[in-house]
């Protein structure tokens, strides 16, 4: 195979359409003798001459004329080729697969999925509300694009970009005393039955507690698994529960108030999670960097009204 490049094949295209060395040459921004020199280039290489010269003339020879479309179809298709590269990295189509487990599936996703659905109408999200095991396990398969985790995620499989830290807010009874507080401290918590359906609460919350730790941490620990179970269950008086504030929504579905959760004020943390090693398509690119910027203030604002 011929060892042609595109310098030369558009540098042929343009003296064919301009039969002018000195045209071409402006319209690539070249000098004559660097055009003259691909030119040269390429039929010395084909072992062929392509145009016929004289004083007054530059024209197609007969086997320049055969070739001529032929370097038209490449160019096009090669133009053809880069423009839908540019599409799609302009996020005008695309598919991403969004896997996240139970509190994300009824709360953060939803609504952003609503706006990114407005800004990048041609991206289709398809998305899996999933347990969190299977969400890890999923994204190091690569069978899903992006996924979404609370706490730690040890998979070697797996890169993970944390987006957003929301604080722990107490659900209560509507008609409990602690209903009617701007905010509770873990002190006042702590002679009542704690309802927790955090994965690995024990582990990660110390961290949190400082020094005081060992002394503010609830002894009386409830865990569950699924929030709507705890929700439940603090609805119907079996005691105290702490969600995300942007959980409210949810929590008053339970007739439950949320109240600010202080003294100290624990914060749960979130992560995209990507296979690691892998480059996201354009689509993916454009998910991740709306949730990076969308879902922190999204959270935040939850926490300006009251709950």
């Amino acid at each position: 195979m011929k060892n042609l490049t595109l310098r030369q094949l558009r540098a042929f295209q343009a003296v064919a359409e301009s039969e002018s060395f000195t045209l071409a040459a402006e319209r690539l921004h070249l000098t004559p003798a660097a055009l003259s020199g691909l030119i040269k280039e390429l039929e010395n290489q084909l072992g062929v001459t392509l145009f016929d010269r004289n004083t007054r003339k530059v024209g197609l020879s007969a086997v320049g004329a055969e070739f001529h479309p032929l370097t038209e179809r490449v160019l096009q298709d090669l133009d053809d080729a880069v423009s839908n590269i540019t599409h799609l990295k302009e996020m005008r189509r695309g598919i991403v697969r969004l896997a996240a487990p139970e509190v994300m599936s009824c709360t953060l996703v939803p609504a952003a999925m609503a706006e990114f659905r407005e800004r990048y109408p041609q991206v289709e999200v398809r998305f899996f509300d999933v347990p969190l095991e299977e969400v890890i396990e999923r994204t190091a398969r690569g069978e899903i694009d992006l996924g979404i985790a609370p706490g730690s995620v040890t998979n070697p499989e797996i890169d993970r970009v944390p987006f957003m830290r929301a604080p722990l807010w107490l659900a209560v009874p509507r008609k409990h005393a602690l209903a009617r507080r701007s905010k509770v401290a873990w002190e006042d918590v702590k002679g009542h039955t704690f309802i927790s359906f955090f994965r690995g609460f024990a582990q990660w919350a110390p961290a949190q507690f400082g020094a005081q730790g060992g002394d503010l941490l609830p002894q009386d620990v409830l865990a569950v698994r699924r929030i709507n179970t705890a929700l439940s269950m603090a609805q119907a008086g079996f005691g105290f529960t702490a969600c995300p504030v942007y959980a409210r929504d949810l929590a008053a579905g339970f007739g439950l108030s949320l109240v600010r959760l202080i003294g100290p004020e624990v914060r749960r943390e979130y992560a995209l999670l990507l296979r690691k090693g892998h480059s996201p398509p354009p689509a993916v690119e454009a998910l991740r960097d709306f949730l990076l910027s969308f879902s922190p203030a999204w959270a935040a604002s939850f926490a300006k009204s009251k709950s």
